[in-house]
């Protein structure tokens, strides 16, 4: 069977995805909460005759091992978020505060899609396919999960990795982008320590709030003063909480932030300027105590390796056709897939699905309202179209690994 084949077979199954992705839609669970999401992926696999290996709590992988060749790794998360789901589906979310608010339902829909035609054709490819379906993406902690519950020593090591991702562009098109792809992310909470009094004796404190102010407002020189015109980089204060009424001055006050960057030195920079500037608003104010700094949600950068990124575009292009692929922009946001190649040591490459119905976001792009008028993810208001984007993220699955993969 020629590589387009696997296409033609596709449609039969396809009413199958739909489903799948419309059980999940309803039934999100947080990360590392996801037992019944893993459940039935596992369910599923079994009934595709495939082994499961359990790993990171609520991880799976299936490996389908077909012969000689190379060894591909594929991808897809399963969390949900914490949000309220808005979109008037007849699928809607029936877990009160939770959605998929990230089209992560709709990557295990598609991989899901990816392992049944690899499985019912093994006659026509060679080579060893791995399918991974990770837990907790949205707070950086899946990947980790399953590397640290022995990921690597379980599973043969792949030669090269892959992962996509829905995203607010044009239903039925492709973004590649080789290099960063997406940013690294920092979350990082920060006490500043004063000394407390009654507001009417300011003079016998030592006053956090203006303290934090202070801090925040110092912050802000790092990105326009300290990092190169050109270079990406945010440094976001997310949240500012310090007493409790109007007429006590705290002993203490807390700082939210959060970083991103696509360079790892400037990202080291932005971190070390932090510090600095934390520790020196610290010792002009008269702080008793040095101030804490506590690092958490910590995602890698996503750099695709530019070889990988050009074989698989490459082959997007032949089997979907040039105007369905397109140069991506990097997107701000963060993720932490890239974990998984690095614990391997093996090259990836991640790409976009776009999920707005084409004329929906055309005249979006046209009036000039697509940030304003296209859900994006995390929106209460976020719902990927299903047609084409669930075929479209299927064959994208397919044919990166048809890619590395022996063709008979």
């Amino acid at each position: 069977m020629a590589a387009t084949g696997w296409m033609d077979a596709l449609p039969v199954q396809l009413e199958w995805q739909r489903e799948l992705y419309r059980h999940f839609h309803r039934h999100p669970e947080l990360g590392l909460q996801e037992h019944e999401t893993a459940e039935r992926i596992e369910q599923e696999l079994t009934g595709l005759g495939l082994e499961v290996i359990r790993c990171g709590g609520t991880g799976l992988v299936t490996v389908l091992r077909n012969g000689d060749g190379p060894t591909v790794l594929a991808r897809a998360d399963i969390d949900a978020l914490p949000v309220t789901e808005d979109t008037g589906l007849d699928y809607s979310s029936e877990t009160e505060g939770v959605m998929h608010a990230c089209g992560h339902d709709l990557h295990i829909a598609a991989l899901m899609g990816a392992v049944r035609l690899m499985a019912e054709h093994r006659d026509a490819w060679s080579g060893t396919y791995v399918a991974l379906f990770q837990p907790s993406e949205e707070n950086a902690a899946g990947a980790r999960a399953m590397i640290d519950d022995g990921l690597v020593a379980r599973l043969p090591t792949p030669d090269v990795a892959f992962a996509q991702h829905v995203m607010p562009a044009e239903a039925g098109t492709i973004g590649t982008v080789a290099g960063p792809a997406l940013s690294a992310g920092d979350s990082v909470r920060i006490t500043v320590f004063g000394r407390g009094a009654h507001g009417s004796m300011p003079h016998q404190s030592v006053d956090p709030v203006v303290l934090a102010a202070s801090i925040v407002l110092r912050l802000q020189t790092i990105v326009s003063r300290e990092t190169e015109p050109g270079q990406f980089a945010v440094v976001t204060v997310g949240a500012s909480n310090a007493g409790t009424t109007a007429n006590i001055i705290p002993d203490r006050a807390e700082l939210r932030l959060n970083l991103r960057t696509y360079d790892t030195q400037l990202r080291q920079h932005i971190i070390a300027s932090i510090e600095r500037i934390v520790r020196g608003e610290c010792a002009a104010a008269g702080s008793p105590r040095e101030p804490l700094f506590e690092y958490y949600d910590q995602f890698p950068l996503t750099s695709n390796d530019p070889v990988v990124t050009e074989t698989v575009t490459r082959a997007f292009r032949e089997h979907l056709g040039p105007a369905a692929v397109h140069q991506a922009a990097p997107a701000t946001a963060s993720e932490d897939f890239s974990h998984l190649p690095g614990a391997f040591g093996i090259p990836y490459t991640y790409w976009f699905v776009g999920s707005v119905p084409a004329e929906t976001y055309r005249a979006a792009v046209r009036a000039g309202t697509v940030t304003t008028d296209i859900p994006a993810n995390h929106s209460p208001f976020f719902a990927p179209a299903i047609d084409p984007t669930l075929e479209v993220a299927t064959r994208a699955q397919v044919l990166a690994a048809l890619a590395y993969l022996p063709v008979r």
